[in-house]
């Protein structure tokens, strides 16, 4: 197995090179190869096709952070081996994605990464600490703080192509999940220098210098959207956008000040054809302006019946989601009603792929996981064809 190993600031493989010392500044459509084309076997899965919001056998299922920390096995690969160092190692991040793919039977792998990698590929100074989650070494305050951030060209993330190749040829007509950090998100780790309940210093920004913060997410766009391209040249059949802290804005500074980055991001990615879901969480409040942003499928957390979420959303887009992650540890009759009453509030929908609301909790027992899978296939075939 190849190992990475840190070398100025960069992930280097061995023979050791300094691959991120000379950097070309490229824009994200002059970097990006012309888009691969996908195979009919893929591009007729059950979830494509209800993210296209076309009849579909099933309703497809997908876990958020099903690659991870619920898998015994995963844990085991996982041993010694820092977090975003896992990311850089093809051989891992192939074999993490597949995982629950064989042990679920989900419609779609999700590409095993972090949204900050691309960050850190750039030479930023961060790091991912158990139980705190990404911290920043030195965090996001002036203007001259935009110096640091550079957008990665494909060749700094060769690992990543080598990733989705790997996992494309294996999956067959499974589709992958490619994945990115929205702006904000990110903005917010580089603002605050970690996780925050309450986005003061980000939200100061916003408030007190909104030139500067504006031009910060417009740069992590690019950012963004360069990661987001790499993965779908490589092969992936769709991606999602997290914005995960998104939930802490008002819908009037969600659209002044976030929205315009987001819709850089999905308007970047636009011409590989492949659908693009944006997901936040706390967004029952935001996600007709999700949607706005150009995405073909919103993920909705387990806040507000699917049935409302697509009011809420308007026509023209699929939606996603959404038991409550925390269900799954009742008893199987109580997961049994509430992903059933999920699907009940799916019904009529434009396009539904069934989801958590969020990601699969460290402790979730993965038996459930494959017995909701096992129930959703069954309880939608042949009826789903009506979405």
């Amino acid at each position: 197995m190849k190992v990475i190993t840190q070398c100025g600031g960069g992930l280097c493989r061995p023979p050791c090179r300094r691959r991120y010392e000379a950097w070309e500044d490229r824009g994200v459509n002059g970097a990006t190869p012309t888009p691969p084309a996908s195979s009919p076997q893929r591009t007729e899965s059950a979830f494509l096709l209800a993210c296209r919001r076309r009849p579909v056998p099933h309703t497809p299922v997908w876990f958020m952070r099903q690659a991870g920390r619920s898998l015994p096995e995963y844990r085991k690969l996982r041993e010694g081996v820092p977090m975003l160092t896992s990311c850089t190692i093809p051989e891992i991040v192939a074999e993490i994605t597949m995982q629950p793919v064989r042990r679920y039977g989900v419609d779609a792998a999700i590409f095993f990464s972090d949204i900050v990698l691309p960050l850190k590929a750039i030479g930023l100074g961060l790091d991912i600490k158990p139980g705190v989650g990404p911290v920043v070494e030195q965090p996001f305050r002036t203007a001259a703080d935009l110096d640091r951030l550079r957008v990665p060209t494909p060749e700094d993330l060769s690992f990543i192509t080598e990733a989705v190749q790997m996992l494309t040829a294996e999956l067959g007509p499974t589709p992958l999940i490619g994945f990115g950090g929205a702006p904000f998100t990110l903005a917010s780790y580089l603002i605050e220098g970690g996780p925050s309940r309450g986005h003061e210093q980000t939200k100061a920004m916003m408030y007190g210098a909104p030139d500067l913060f504006h031009a910060l997410l417009d740069r992590l766009a690019d950012i963004t959207a360069a990661f987001l391209s790499v993965q779908l040249s490589a092969g992936a059949g769709a991606v999602q956008l997290f914005d995960s802290w998104v939930g802490a804005l008002a819908p009037v500074d969600y659209r002044a000040h976030v929205m315009p980055a987001s819709a850089k991001v999905l308007d970047a990615v636009a011409r590989f054809g492949a659908p693009r879901i944006h997901f936040g969480v706390g967004t029952g409040e935001l996600l007709a302006l999700m949607g706005e942003a150009g995405a073909d499928v919103v993920g909705v957390d387990w806040r507000v019946p699917l049935n409302e979420a697509a009011h809420r959303i308007g026509p023209g887009r699929a939606v996603q989601g959404n038991l409550d992650p925390a269900v799954v540890f009742a008893p199987w009759e109580a997961v049994e009603a509430a992903t059933r009453r999920v699907l009940r509030d799916a019904e009529g929908v434009e396009g539904h792929v069934f989801n958590l609301g969020h990601g699969v909790g460290p402790q979730t027992d993965p038996d459930v996981l494959a017995r909701i899978v096992e129930l959703v296939h069954e309880a939608t075939e042949g009826v789903a064809a009506r979405n």
